[in-house]
């Protein structure tokens, strides 16, 4: 198979349970860049905490932010592509507030959150962009919304199949995601091939949460991380290691680089 492209989810993936990434995984990443291979990331933050992990591997690729949704140019970070969702506001809002949640809507001038919590203020420090807004989302003032989290704490798919005629439902084991209908990571990913002149059967991609599974499926090579469900690993062509163990240095060693390759 000849892989002209690798598209890397982030969270669970590329970095460890501190957000970084290890040198391994660098320099893996590193050599298939200088064998010719073009390597995107593809993940669910926001442009402003994907971008100093773009910028420290030394990407010139597109990014492919919230799950889809939009896609940012490597070197100015303008939106190239974007999708918004559009819900019932008021019916988003009611049903959300009868059980225990932090809602997290994440729009094309930045995020509005019901609350913080110790990974907002993650964002905060990695982006250096605080929230737009905290506090009652009725009372915000937002507008085009690219995803909505809300996060429960445990899954809650009778709440999130609530929303399946307005949005894409991206059900987690702490709450759900909602994105425009027909948007994925993979949608942004064909979109970016189409553009490229490069056929899907020459991508490869890998990742471990619900939102990886389009491109899982329809990518020419898909493959799981070791720490994924097992929904996520049933829709890979192949398993490699634990993201604590550096299983995507792991993959990319085995099949893609030219001196490791079987």
């Amino acid at each position: 198979m000849n892989i002209r492209a690798l598209f890397i989810d982030m969270d669970g993936t590329l970095l460890t349970g501190k957000n970084s990434i290890s040198r391994r995984n660098m320099e893996a990443v590193y050599r298939l860049m200088k064998q010719g291979i073009m390597v995107f990331l593809a993940t669910g933050r926001h442009y402003e905490v994907t971008a100093p992990y773009h910028r420290e591997i030394g990407l010139k690729t597109p990014m492919i932010c919230l799950n889809g949704a939009a896609i940012h140019d490597a070197e100015t970070g303008k939106v190239m592509q974007m999708k918004t969702v559009q819900l019932n506001e008021d019916r988003f809002h009611h049903l959300t507030s009868e059980r225990p949640c932090n809602v997290l809507i994440h729009t094309a001038h930045g995020l509005y959150c019901k609350e913080t919590n110790e990974e907002i203020d993650g964002w905060t420090i990695t982006g250096k962009v605080s929230p737009q807004y905290v506090g009652d989302l009725k009372q915000a003032n937002y507008q085009d919304v690219l995803k909505y989290s809300v996060r429960t704490g445990t899954p809650c798919t009778d709440l999130s199949a609530l929303f399946k005629n307005e949005a894409k439902v991206i059900d987690w084991d702490d709450g759900f995601e909602l994105v425009a209908p027909n948007i994925s990571k993979w949608s942004a990913i064909n979109s970016l091939l189409s553009k490229l002149h490069i056929h899907p059967n020459e991508a490869a991609a890998i990742g471990d949460g619900p939102n990886d599974v389009e491109m899982l499926c329809h990518a020419g090579l898909g493959v799981a991380m070791g720490n994924a469900g097992e929904k996520v690993k049933a829709a890979a062509d192949l398993v490699t290691g634990h993201h604590e163990n550096d299983g995507l240095a792991e993959f990319i060693e085995r099949y893609l680089l030219t001196s490791y390759a079987v």
